[in-house]
């Protein structure tokens, strides 16, 4: 009985002993075997691996791609047109000995800090150096490949590997923003002005060639019109030449005819002429005047 009592805490000491000293590394992970802060050994694959107890100590790290987002800051470019920028960064630890070495027991705490400071000078430096229009466009694809090859340069002293950096978004600070839409609604209302303009000067040509040609037109009609009146009086006066040429006496008689048919229609057929006038010629019974006599009809 008592040495069974004396087994069991030695067999429970010796179990701790292995299970301390045995460690897995999984495939998201690699580790380091520190021994007095000095380092033994590095596992950068997946596996089962043994440390000496309570002398040596295992530190892991992701081996993935992590995240990082940059806070907003504002930037000035060359044309003195301030913008905040807001930006994500992507890194990996590609040497753990080096990143071990540059942050401590920081660890990835320490060289998130250490990014952000980095990040955030190339991103000053390389947008500082263009205007705010190459900001702005479809160009800062390659301003943020920039950034990314500078800022790389200088995380690699921590053992890290800077993958991606993007531009996510560029806005103008808050107090900047009525004033540069009150900007862009004058330049629209200008555009309309012109446009208007445009359009009113257009109208007044197309009106002005309408009433051109209206008067032309008119005046065209009414010349022919004059020179078509003009032949026929002409021609009617020809032919009232010939008739009268011809039978003088006769071209009286129509002509009286006429005028009787003018002068005794309907509510005009009264007439206040003297019995003997020259009118009633050729209603007389016996007698024509004009030295011509006509038959009673």
């Amino acid at each position: 009985m008592n040495r069974t009592t004396l087994l069991l805490p030695l067999a429970a000491v010796l179990l701790a002993t292995v299970l301390s000293s045995v460690f897995i590394v999984d495939e998201r992970q690699k580790a380091l075997v520190l021994q007095f802060g000095q380092i033994k050994a590095i596992h950068e694959e997946p596996g089962l691996y043994f440390k000496v107890p309570l002398i040596q100590e295992v530190v892991r790290y992701d081996d993935r791609i992590l995240g990082r987002d940059i806070e907003p800051l504002e930037v000035t470019p060359s044309d003195d047109r301030r913008l905040v920028v807001d930006a994500f960064a992507r890194y990996r630890i590609v040497d753990v000995t080096r990143f071990r070495q540059a942050t401590g027991a920081g660890g990835e705490s320490f060289a998130e800090n250490r990014i952000d400071t980095i990040l955030r000078a190339q991103i000053r430096e390389v947008l500082g150096g263009v205007d705010s229009s190459a900001i702005l466009s479809e160009n800062r694809a390659a301003l943020a490949l920039q950034i990314r090859d500078a800022a790389r340069t200088e995380a690699a002293a921590l053992g890290v590997e800077i993958v991606d950096v993007r531009l996510r978004r560029t806005d103008l600070p808050e107090q900047n923003l009525e004033a540069t839409f009150a900007r862009m609604r004058a330049e629209r209302q200008r555009e309309a002005a012109d446009q208007v303009a445009r359009g009113n000067e257009a109208a007044q040509r197309l009106r002005a060639a309408a009433d051109r040609a209206v008067i032309e037109t008119v005046s065209d009609a009414r010349r022919q019109a004059e020179i078509i009146r003009g032949e026929a009086d002409a021609k009617r006066t020809a032919i009232f030449a010939d008739a009268y040429g011809a039978d003088p006496e006769f071209f009286d008689f129509y002509r009286s005819l006429a005028a009787y048919r003018a002068s005794l229609l309907g509510d005009n057929s009264t007439l206040v002429i003297a019995p003997d006038s020259e009118f009633f010629d050729y209603l007389r019974s016996s007698t024509a005047g004009g030295g011509g006599a006509v038959a009673d009809q």
